[in-house]
């Protein structure tokens, strides 16, 4: 059953009316055109969604998911775990696959998507042991010449105590140094929330990508509203004043590239998503693979030191 969000309630009154008519028979026809106002009225929601709606849309549930992307995008995926010196973060989970049967690796924030897959990953809030299993499979995907690929979704990292006694700050700062360091092709894809160093520490990319609903930000809007409002139900002023959205980053020069999703969000589609984000990668990893390791962290330098020059 699909879960609508506040903002879509016209649009689920319409096709609950039509699934009425249907069942009481003979009513095809008006159910029909219940069914075109509702696409119309999607369409013309989503067309002008304000940044908060945006956020709400980045957060769905139903929104493809690492699992979902993997399965959709790569080939011959093998997962590699632990971080070499404490354990396996389920948060971040990474490997080699296929892409278009070029090897690459892959590497993202896993939420998971149901409350026991949820909890089991943390909500991908990583801890210190997720990023430096994260650099771990860069070090290897550099040895080997592979492609890395990431996708980011994440509220941000995780703030408890015992990630920050294991060097929660550090961890970020190594992976983000990796991540410019390397010799081979990084492309970032922001795929829901984009959030804070947890998010920048797999952004760090030749190519930043993001989902056209999803957001990518400092803080979260909450977060945000707490400090300067001193309350949260402020969010979507913040949502507004923080320009998080795919649009307005793309026209700061934060991100190259969005990857515009079917009408009504990628949770309404998956396949058509990933279809999408399969061209783009495809497009971006052709210019990439031709440059010489040089080349790449020179690329990589120039666009993050022109960051906030404008």
């Amino acid at each position: 059953m699909m879960h609508y969000l506040a903002f879509e309630k016209p649009v689920e009154a319409l096709i609950a009316s039509a699934a009425a008519l249907r069942a009481g028979g003979h009513h095809e026809a008006e159910a029909a055109m219940l069914d075109e106002r509702a696409s119309r009225q999607l369409a013309d929601i989503y067309a002008q969604l304000t940044p908060w709606q945006r956020t709400l849309v980045a957060r769905h549930p139903a929104r493809p998911h690492f699992g979902d992307l993997v399965q959709g995008l790569f080939a011959d995926f093998l997962p590699l775990s632990g971080d070499r010196r404490f354990g396996d973060d389920p948060a971040i989970i990474g490997g080699f696959a296929r892409f278009e049967g070029r090897p690459v690796m892959v590497i993202g924030h896993a939420k998971g998507d149901d409350t026991a897959s949820r909890l089991a990953h943390n909500f991908g809030m990583a801890k210190p042991e997720g990023y430096r299993k994260a650099v771990r499979l860069m070090d290897l995907a550099d040895r080997f010449g592979l492609p890395v690929i990431t996708l980011v979704d994440t509220p941000g990292a995780f703030p408890g105590i015992d990630a920050e006694a294991r060097g929660q700050a550090e961890a970020i700062a190594r992976c983000t140094e990796k991540c410019l360091a390397l010799g081979v092709p990084i492309i970032a894809v922001i795929v829901g929330e984009g959030g804070s160093g947890g998010a920048v520490a797999l952004s760090s990319a030749n190519r930043v990508m993001m989902f056209e609903h999803a957001i990518y930000s400092v803080i979260s809007p909450e977060g945000c509203a707490s400090i300067l409002w001193r309350g949260s139900d402020r969010a979507p002023d913040a949502a507004a004043a923080m320009k998080i959205t795919a649009a307005d980053l793309l026209r700061l020069g934060i991100i190259h590239r969005i990857v515009y999703e079917p009408v009504g969000g990628a949770h309404r589609d998956h396949g058509e998503a990933i279809r999408r984000l399969s061209l783009a990668l495809r497009t971006e990893l052709d210019s990439l693979v031709c440059q010489t390791p040089d080349d790449l962290r020179a690329d990589r330098s120039a666009f993050f030191d022109q960051l906030g020059g404008g």
